[in-house]
């Protein structure tokens, strides 16, 4: 009996041991392809071309589903708000609710996920594609390096558009608020754009637009990292997109925590 106990004791240890150690090696080597990445932007060839088309594909490309994400996102928290609201009588307020939570929270958070389910899967599969076809042997052949050819162009062009996205998103939130507090809740335009324009300071606009800055790289370095690490033929590049969607989701979502945390001690100044 007390032989069974300890091999199950040194089976759980051992399976906890390798855990760890595959957890340590897949942060270095997430680390190490991050600070490649970003070293390939001060260097040349830069890849332009490629840059723009990531950037087109991310961008433009997202418009439409971050519109309508923003837009009914708005018009629920105008909704919702309400009952809230009225118990205090403070139903006029609604654009200020409406303003702060999209712009502070919702709007970066939300934009970020869409992108990580539409963008950030379609370059794990992408890449995953090129591995297991033996298109990146290729371009190590011809002298080509992939992470400069790959990484780099889609980690820039999602870094610089997710910021955009999220402005999209908020303008679409608040115009989703507008349109129920003008037509359901019988708050005057004016009264519920002053609110917006009044209640909104620089810091939180300035949170607004930092926090897709992290959540881009996040999304991007992630769904690279998963793509290029595909084994098992196709069946792995459907696991490789699942995990990249997965990750950088959980990611995103445990580095707005520390994002809020530390802009709540830079408010003050941001303010000043």
């Amino acid at each position: 009996m007390m032989n069974n106990v300890k091999d199950v004791g040194d089976s759980v240890l051992g399976f906890i041991t390798e855990a760890l150690k595959a957890l340590v090696f897949d942060v270095q080597a997430f680390s190490q392809l991050s600070w490649r990445a970003c070293l390939n932007v001060f260097s040349r060839p830069l890849y332009m071309r490629d840059i723009l088309f990531h950037m087109d594909r991310i961008g433009v490309s997202s418009v439409f589903i971050i519109v309508l994400t923003g837009f009914f996102t708005g018009a629920v928290l105008g909704i919702q708000s309400e009952n809230a609201l009225r118990r205090y009588g403070a139903v006029s307020l609604t654009g200020q609710l409406v303003a702060l939570t999209l712009v502070r929270e919702l709007g970066p958070v939300l934009t970020a996920l869409m992108v990580a389910g539409r963008i950030g899967s379609g370059i794990a599969a992408e890449l995953g594609s090129m591995v297991v076809t033996e298109q990146i042997s290729a371009l190590r052949a011809l002298g080509t390096d992939p992470i400069r050819k790959l990484v780099t162009p889609r980690m820039v062009a999602t870094v610089t558009m997710l910021p955009l996205l999220t402005i999209i998103c908020n303008f679409m939130g608040i115009l989703g608020g507008w349109m129920v507090a003008a037509y359901k809740l019988n708050i005057s335009s004016r009264q519920y754009w002053a609110d917006v324009i009044n209640t909104l300071e620089f810091s939180d606009v300035f949170g607004s637009l930092a926090k897709p800055l992290v959540f881009g790289f996040i999304i991007s370095m992630v769904a690279c990292y998963v793509g290029l690490r595909t084994e098992g033929g196709t069946e792995g590049v459907g696991r490789s997109t699942t995990q990249s969607v997965v990750s950088s989701s959980i990611l995103s979502l445990a580095a707005d925590f520390f994002l809020n945390t530390l802009l709540i001690h830079l408010g003050g100044s941001l303010n000043l």
